[in-house]
């Protein structure tokens, strides 16, 4: 069996490799050949952690597997990564174990997927300025996501630790984007000037004023994914024109702000626009206006990692990288 580490995942595959693997099974979801049963996710509320177990399969292509994510934000403080996680791939054909895989930059890389294939249907054409809140694990994967979508002049980055903000912005110069990376200190600025806006955090309160939107802007929210969380308050739900999701399922389970708003009354999962297969499918679904708000909420689902993991492994074993026990 294939053992493949996370840095040989990312000198071999790319934003663009997990965007084509996402692409594929979305078509594969939409022949009914998807198996993506709930998440288990246990809390460890001493650590203010979280553990998720992850299986699916993929009938069309004959692939399983099951991810393993550990999520401990303290770890930084002691020099150890916020997320660890090791993905399992396996034959369906005849339930062979093929591969084995660090997992930690696969679901970063596959989240930033997720978010460069809504930004590419839900953001204007012309949509210059990306605004970043919060600068943790996740952002990184999210903005080469962005990027991967639309032509990005300037990136602003805001996080409540101006120390991190500083460490983003030199790591993404050290990657070579091309843009104008400016550090903002407060969030209300960040969120005026977006056409783009990233959310990647853990908050379990709104971490900015949906009135501070203007109009056209078109905000992606990844860090939130239990019913505790919410990184986008009720102002911006009930001002987007459109609400598109990855997973419905799991959104309606996991997604803090949007479990919130359907609570509250003012809002319902029914209005939701559709799910990013559907976006696959059906070419009409777009913004409509250039004014419109538009909000994509993604919480990760298995066939996502799996979809991703089968490209590395396929990758793995045309290039030769890897290492068998």
């Amino acid at each position: 069996m294939l053992f493949i580490s996370d840095q040989e995942i990312q000198d071999n595959y790319f934003m663009r490799d997990a965007v084509r693997a996402i692409k594929q099974g979305l078509v594969a979801k939409n022949n009914g050949m998807i198996q993506n049963p709930h998440r288990t996710v246990i809390e460890l509320p001493d650590k203010q952690a979280s553990a998720l177990y992850m299986p699916s399969a993929d009938l069309e292509n004959q692939v399983a597997s099951v991810k393993v994510v550990n999520i401990f934000p303290n770890n930084p403080d002691e020099g150890k990564p916020t997320t660890q996680g090791v993905l399992m791939l396996s034959d369906a054909s005849d339930g062979q174990h093929l591969c084995t895989m660090d997992a930690s930059f696969l679901t970063r890389l596959r989240t930033g997927a997720l978010t460069s294939i809504a930004t590419s249907k839900l953001a204007r054409a012309d949509a210059r300025t990306l605004s970043v809140i919060g600068t943790g694990a996740m952002a990184f994967e999210q903005v080469l996501g962005v990027l991967e979508a639309r032509d990005i002049g300037t990136i602003l980055l805001f996080n409540r630790t101006a120390e991190k903000a500083h460490t983003f912005q030199d790591k993404l110069k050290d990657f070579g984007v091309d843009a104008d990376i400016q550090i903002v200190d407060n969030v209300k600025e960040a969120v005026k000037k977006a056409d783009i806006i990233n959310c990647a955090t853990r908050s379990k309160t709104p971490i900015f004023d949906g009135n501070d939107l203007q109009k056209g802007t078109h905000i992606n929210g990844v860090g939130s994914f239990l019913p505790s969380m919410q990184e986008v308050d009720l102002s911006t739900i009930k001002k987007a024109s459109i609400i598109a999701v990855d997973d419905l399922t799991s959104v309606k389970e996991e997604a803090g702000e949007l479990i919130h708003a359907a609570k509250s009354g003012e809002w319902s999962f029914a209005d939701v626009y559709g799910e990013l297969n559907d976006f696959s499918r059906d070419d009409s679904l777009v913004r409509k206006t250039p004014e419109q708000i538009t909000f994509f909420k993604s919480v990760g689902a298995a066939y996502f990692d799996l979809e991703v993991a089968k490209g590395v492994y396929q990758k793995a074993k045309e290039d030769g990288f890897g290492t068998t026990p």
